[in-house]
């Protein structure tokens, strides 16, 4: 099956397609400044993206279209095929995730518009964490606040950890369906999760992903009280959302938000850098040391995601803080360069440090294809104009 893989940003729009039956890559883009007068919208990105893919796919057509959907509140569980009514959803759920749920709904009504007869799959990242048990999901907040508003945590890079989780499980010789571990998903956006019997149990961002780790422009943790002080001094709350999510993290505190620009720095003996990492490790290190307790002790650490995979200066930082758990790096292999999954402890680690990439878009096709093939007997939903 050819599945389009479609992840709708408010301004973008970046694609995939794979052979779900080879798992082959065929082609992968992205389409920017939508809104801007070359292209005004996502109709005219999918025009685009129409005139771009024939000479890529040799004339073969689309099956399918799966759509990266951030938020699917407490209703989605699973990739489900997207009618009027799933669409709907979607859009009645863009309070708790402004800046993406709007953007797929764009995108998945721009794809019916195209291609009308095209299936279309819906891929949640909160789906994943769907299993946390009630004393890791709820806020110590009045129940009302739950029931009225949905204030609970959800979790996100979902998609991420049901794909790494499994594999990680696989590269140690262990059942999916019995491993325990703390991964990392660790990009400009980073979370942690806690892996029991291959099922979040814990997760570090929660109603929306800015809780949590110290991440490339967000805060992470902060103290509550600091946002009803600032209020008292006159701060709205647009102006808190973009001090939280877009002026804060790594940005604010080494005054750059790309890992690699504070590494270097860093190196070069810039000791504003070296303090940005070191509380952003730190964060994350505490985390790993909760969530190991979490599981009932880790059978993995596992790093993925752009700085997990590819940092390994940000990886030893980090381990370097779970002395107390044993844990243990193999240097060379830490900072040695390769693809696939690999082991980066020493033999005397106590818990074994993965290194394993995540494909989102694979897990998005792999997912849309079955989703696809399980309500074959239906029709095809279509989204509303």
């Amino acid at each position: 099956m050819l599945v389009l893989v479609i992840n709708s940003g408010s301004s973008s729009l970046k694609y995939q397609v794979r052979d779900t039956a080879t798992g082959e890559l065929l082609v992968k883009g992205i389409i920017d400044r939508i809104g801007e007068e070359a292209v005004p919208d996502h109709g005219a990105a999918l025009e685009e993206l129409a005139r771009r893919l024939p000479e890529a796919l040799g004339g073969r057509d689309i099956d399918a279209v799966g759509h990266r959907v951030v938020h699917g509140g407490e209703r989605f569980s699973e990739p489900v095929l997207i009618d009027n009514e799933i669409v709907r959803s979607i859009e009645r759920l863009s309070p708790l995730a402004p800046l993406h749920n709007p953007a797929s709904a764009r995108g998945i009504r721009a794809v019916h518009d195209k291609w009308p007869d095209t299936p279309q799959v819906a891929v949640f990242d909160t789906a994943f964490h769907r299993t946390l048990p009630e004393h890791a999901w709820r806020y110590a907040l009045p129940n009302s606040l739950y029931r009225k508003y949905g204030i609970r945590r959800y979790g996100f890079h979902g998609t991420s950890y049901g794909f790494v989780a499994p594999a990680a499980a696989r590269f140690l010789g262990i059942n999916p369906e019995e491993f325990d571990a703390v991964i990392a998903h660790l990009g400009n956006g980073a979370s942690v999760a806690a892996i029991k019997d291959g099922r979040s149990i814990d997760t570090s961002m929660g109603f929306t992903p800015l809780e949590g780790l110290v991440m490339g422009t967000r805060s992470g943790d902060v103290d509550p009280s600091i946002l009803v002080f600032l209020l008292r001094e006159g701060y709205d709350a647009k102006t808190l959302d973009d001090l939280l999510n877009r002026e804060s993290g790594l940005l604010a505190l080494g005054g750059a938000s790309d890992m690699r620009t504070l590494e270097e720095a860093a190196a070069a003996g810039n000791t504003t850098a070296a303090t940005a990492l070191d509380i952003a490790a730190y964060r994350l290190a505490k985390y790993i040391g909760a969530y190991h307790v979490a599981v009932g002790g880790a059978q993995a650490v596992v790093f993925t995601a752009g700085i997990g995979e590819n940092s390994w200066d940000f990886r030893e930082l980090t381990v370097d803080k779970l002395g107390a758990l044993g844990v243990e790096l193999d240097q060379d292999a830490n900072r040695r360069r390769e693809s696939g999954a690999r082991l980066i402890s020493s033999a005397a680690s106590a818990i074994p440090v993965l290194v394993v990439p995540t494909d989102e878009e694979e897990a998005i096709a792999e997912a849309t294809a079955e989703t696809v093939a399980r309500n074959s007997a239906s029709p095809a939903g279509a989204a509303p104009s």
